[in-house]
């Protein structure tokens, strides 16, 4: 539940979702959290692979199929990683745990991937690549992404619109172009990364 407002989807407060609603719900958003949040006790494989077993009727060949795409979509799959699917998290480093997280995401083929701060903690090379990953993932699959982070490249990158959290509300919200030139001292702060 929402500490405060709704949180709505198609319409459908998801606080009123029976457990059906949430099942449906599952199938249509993922998440990306910050650290990656894979299962350090399954294969990457059986991570990516994790959503389709709980919320479909897949069986286990189509499921590692399925897998598979979706490593190969962020450029870890056996093609280019022999041996990957095998492999457990703390065979990788950072930037694989994120990509790893990101086929995870995409696995269910969802109209919404949520991510979290996807850039967090990555240096600048592995940021450029998630951000690339991100869009090339928006035109190939047509999913919608709404990513919450503090690091204005990825933002100005992989946004369409952008929406800034201030006071607890988004008074400021528009296409990335217009975005960029609000004049407002908060805006530019942030922006340009000064504190008042």
């Amino acid at each position: 539940r929402a500490d405060e407002g709704e949180v709505l989807y198609y319409g459908k407060d998801v606080a009123d979702m029976n457990a059906e609603g949430l099942r449906e719900l599952r199938t249509r958003v993922s998440m990306v959290f910050q650290g990656g949040a894979l299962f350090d006790s399954m294969t990457i494989g059986q991570n990516v692979g994790y959503a389709l077993r709980e919320h479909t009727s897949m069986g286990d060949e189509e499921i590692d199929a399925r897998a598979v795409e979706s490593l190969e979509l962020v450029g870890l799959g056996p093609s280019t990683h022999a041996g990957i699917m095998e492999q457990m998290p703390a065979a990788l480093s950072g930037g694989m745990v994120k990509r790893v997280a990101l086929a995870r995401s995409i696995a269910m083929r969802p109209e919404v991937i949520l991510y979290d701060e996807p850039t967090t903690g990555l240096d600048p090379s592995n940021c450029n690549r998630i951000a690339r990953m991100i869009r090339k993932l928006q035109a190939e699959l047509g999913v919608t992404s709404i990513v919450v982070t503090h690091d204005m490249t990825t933002a100005w990158y992989v946004a369409d619109r952008v929406a800034m959290l201030y006071d607890k509300a988004f008074p400021f919200v528009d296409e990335v172009e217009a975005f960029r030139q609000i004049e407002d001292p908060v805006v530019r702060d942030f922006i340009e990364g000064k504190t008042s």
